[in-house]
């Protein structure tokens, strides 16, 4: 483990996050005193996004099946187009 002074860190971020990236751990100290420790980040995975036809052959829709049909007055009723 690598031990350098504020000074030097500031002088020489860039090397030492690859080091860390690297597994490498640095200590930062002030005045001879170590004050914290750069590590790599284990950022978590991403996940992937849902996309649209993800629940594709999961389910079936009778033949001859009018969605607009089935629910046409309670669609007019929720939206006012009753009259």
């Amino acid at each position: 483990m690598e031990t350098v002074n504020m000074h030097e860190a500031k002088t020489q971020l860039s090397k030492l996050v690859d080091k860390a990236a690297k597994g490498e751990s640095v200590v930062i100290a002030k005045a001879g005193r170590p004050m914290v420790r750069l590590v790599a980040f284990d950022a978590p995975k991403e996940r992937p996004k849902k996309r649209i036809g993800f629940m594709k052959g999961q389910m079936t829709i009778p033949d001859g099946f009018d969605f607009k049909d089935s629910f046409k007055e309670e669609i007019e009723e929720l939206f006012g187009l009753s009259e």
